[in-house]
């Protein structure tokens, strides 16, 4: 991958900087850059205060990228996130003012404590890097990305995300709690804050654009399409899934197991390579079925990753 020797270190630069202030979670920190270099949006849902939205933020300060935050709660309206057109009393016409989705990175943290109207606001942006407002529609910048943070639903306050929104996610991550060395370096070190505001860019928008454009070239043999469909086609007929994965889960699988590879530094992609990603993207969109519905969407990849043999 001779035309990629110049972007490999500086992927690398970006998951080890992000590393220094996401502690001891450097799977998790490679599956984030991954599903932007995919031209994913992510998803990470787990107890607050584990570093969710610090995650966002040095991913944003490491890449350079115009960066929004916007704090779901019960009361958002879709034009808090959209925007509105307010009235010009001088030009006596109405002036479209953008909302905070026009940025690149978007932190759209706590989402689920939004209600499910607000959420949909993001779905159309989501898909298509574009929204339309008052009946005019509109580009949203390049790249654009969304990372969002939800909070488990068992607490309070919090409204469960619909499929068709989950499955605007291309990966779904969770941090948990830190090991006892990553917690004590947490609590004797430099305030996370602080580390975020002093970190440079890693990688100029030129480079990114560049590494999302080699991933669409990491080749992808018929034996791993093959693989790739039998784990499709498993989940379709297995008893204890209330449903299959669709293709577009099946594009989702292909396309990060592309940028997994290329983080490797490989121009094509292995069947590790759709392992190590795949309980991140098909977790949310596997449901269990009578006595298996209390089991986690990890637990049934994992247990999808053991029934289907490699060909």
């Amino acid at each position: 991958m001779d035309d990629s020797a110049a972007l490999l270190p500086a992927i690398h630069r970006v998951i080890d900087q992000v590393g220094t202030v996401i502690l001891g979670k450097r799977p998790q920190v490679r599956l984030a850059m991954a599903c932007l270099l995919a031209r994913g949006h992510l998803l990470i849902e787990d107890l607050p205060g584990v570093g969710k939205t610090t995650l966002a933020h040095a991913i944003a300060k490491s890449l350079g990228l115009a960066f929004q935050r916007i704090q779901f709660t019960s009361d958002l309206l879709p034009n808090d996130i959209l925007g509105v057109s307010v009235f010009d009393m001088n030009a006596r016409t109405f002036a479209f003012h953008p909302g905070p989705v026009f940025a690149q990175l978007i932190l759209a943290d706590e989402i689920n404590r939004a209600t499910p109207k607000t959420q949909s606001a993001l779905l159309e942006a989501m898909e298509e890097h574009q929204v339309t407002i008052e009946g005019t529609t509109r580009r949203l910048p390049e790249p654009f990305f969304v990372i969002a943070t939800q909070n488990p639903s068992h607490q309070i306050g919090t409204f469960d995300l619909p499929e068709s929104q989950l499955d605007r996610f291309l990966m779904r991550i969770h941090l948990g709690y830190p090991d006892a060395a990553a917690e004590r370096a947490l609590l004797s070190g430099v305030e996370r804050r602080t580390m975020i505001e002093d970190l440079p860019p890693c990688m100029d928008f030129t480079a990114l654009v560049a590494a999302q454009s080699k991933v669409r070239t990491v080749h992808v043999a018929p034996a791993l399409v093959d693989y790739v469909q039998a784990l499709l086609a498993h989940t379709r007929v297995a008893s204890h899934l209330a449903a299959g994965l669709s293709p577009r889960a099946g594009l989702a699988l292909l396309n990060g197991a592309r940028a997994w590879a290329l983080i490797d530094g490989r121009d094509h992609v292995e069947p590790e390579d759709v392992q190590a990603v795949l309980p991140s993207v098909v977790g949310h969109r596997l449901l269990g079925k009578g006595l298996g519905s209390a089991i986690t969407g990890r637990a049934l990849a994992e247990r999808l990753l053991a029934d289907v043999a490699i060909p």
